[in-house]
Formats: structure tokens, C-alpha cells, sequence
């Protein structure tokens, strides 16, 4: 099986130097550099308690400015070398089950948001990977759509029911593209979404991955 987290880190790396800090991500109003210090601070720092509690966004946002000073490179380097040792991150079993996600789609957030991209080619081992996460998380990801939504895998076939209700929408493609969706990527994610014309416009109106 892939390490997710792992692969991704490296390849987030190498993007990011790649393109450079100055240049946009799909993260809106967010540039290369200020993604690559939101994963730092995100697995390295006490701070990032305001990423999930809203009152506690300024502690994250004075940490993010702090670390943000230093050079890109150094920033880059210091991602690249994994969490800090006290880090929870730290222990593989939780890197891989917090970090697989959220490594993939923020290496895409880069990659898709330049004016040349293509998908990549990820190989089964990936794509196996990402399906049962996206199974297993994409539940709180679409809690705000009005209608009900069911992800199918167009390689195997194997489908799973996020939100229910009626009417409802399928959202079908590769599983990595189909994560990608579920996380709010919804204009550059390549899937098809079958369901009634109504229920598809509501579901395309909504934002979802918060």
C-alpha cells in the first residue's frame, strides 16, 4: 500500500519550489508560501488549535505571520523533513490517516490553480488508498449540501452514500478526483455528477469542505 502522507509530502515539496512562493494556490487568497506555512504551523505548532476553534484563529493566524518571515526555502526544507518529534503527527499510523488527505489535496491546490495543469496518473496503490479515506471522511465534508450525495468509484464500480436524503446526486470519477470534490475543489475536479438537472445545480451551488 502507498504512504500517502509520505509520498505527498515530498511531491508538495518539490511543486512548491517548482512554482515558486509568490504564485497562487486554489486556496483563495492564499500563495504557495502561505500554504506551505499553514502545513507547518498545522502539524508543529500548539497555535493551530484556531484552524478548527474560530475564537482562536488570531493565535493561528500571529503564528502563521512569525513563521511566514523566514525564507521560502528554508520553509520548503523544513516541511520536507516531516513534524517535529512531539508532534502528534509524528506517529506514522496518524500521519498517514491525518496527513494522506490533507498533503494530496493541498499538492493539487497548488498544481491545479497554474495556467497549464493535467491530472496525474496515480496508479492503483494511490487511488485504492485514497477511496476508503474519502469514504471515511467525505461524511463531514458535505454536511452542508441540500440534497443527498452518494460517491462512486468509476474504476470498480464500489459506491457509498456520504449524505442522505432525497433527491440525490452521484458524484462519480476516479477517487482521487473524487476527493477532491468532496473537499470543495469542485471546478477543477474531473467527475461527472448524475442526478436530476435540479438536485445537480443545488448540489454545484454549494460549497462544500468546510
Amino acid at each position: 500500500m502507498s504512504r500517502l502522507a509520505r509520498t505527498e509530502r515530498a511531491a508538495v515539496c518539490d511543486t512548491a519550489l517548482q512554482v515558486g512562493p509568490d504564485r497562487p494556490t486554489l486556496c483563495e487568497g492564499w500563495t504557495v508560501k502561505d500554504l506551505v506555512v499553514h502545513l507547518l504551523v498545522r502539524e508543529g505548532s500548539p497555535a493551530a488549535v484556531g484552524i478548527a476553534v474560530a475564537p482562536l484563529a488570531w493565535l493561528t493566524a500571529a503564528e502563521s505571520r512569525r513563521v511566514g518571515r523566514r525564507e521560502f526555502a528554508e520553509l520548503v526544507e523544513k516541511l520536507r523533513n516531516g513534524p517535529p518529534r512531539l508532534s502528534p503527527y509524528a506517529v506514522p499510523r496518524v500521519d498517514e490517516l491525518a496527513n494522506g488527505l490533507e498533503f494530496f489535496v493541498h499538492h493539487e491546490d497548488i498544481r491545479r490553480a497554474q495556467p497549464v495543469w493535467a491530472p496525474r496518473t496515480l496508479g492503483d496503490d494511490v487511488e485504492k488508498t485514497l477511496w476508503p479515506m474519502v469514504r471515511r471522511f467525505g461524511k463531514r465534508l458535505v454536511r452542508t449540501s441540500p440534497v443527498g450525495v452518494t460517491i462512486t468509484d468509476s474504476v470498480t464500480g464500489s459506491t457509498a452514500v456520504l449524505r442522505g436524503g432525497v433527491p440525490s446526486v452521484t458524484v462519480r470519477g476516479l477517487p482521487s478526483e473524487v476527493t477532491l470534490y468532496v473537499f470543495g475543489r469542485r471546478d477543477q475536479a474531473r467527475v461527472e455528477l448524475l442526478g436530476n438537472d435540479e438536485a445537480v445545480a443545488r448540489l454545484k451551488a454549494t460549497a462544500l469542505g468546510a
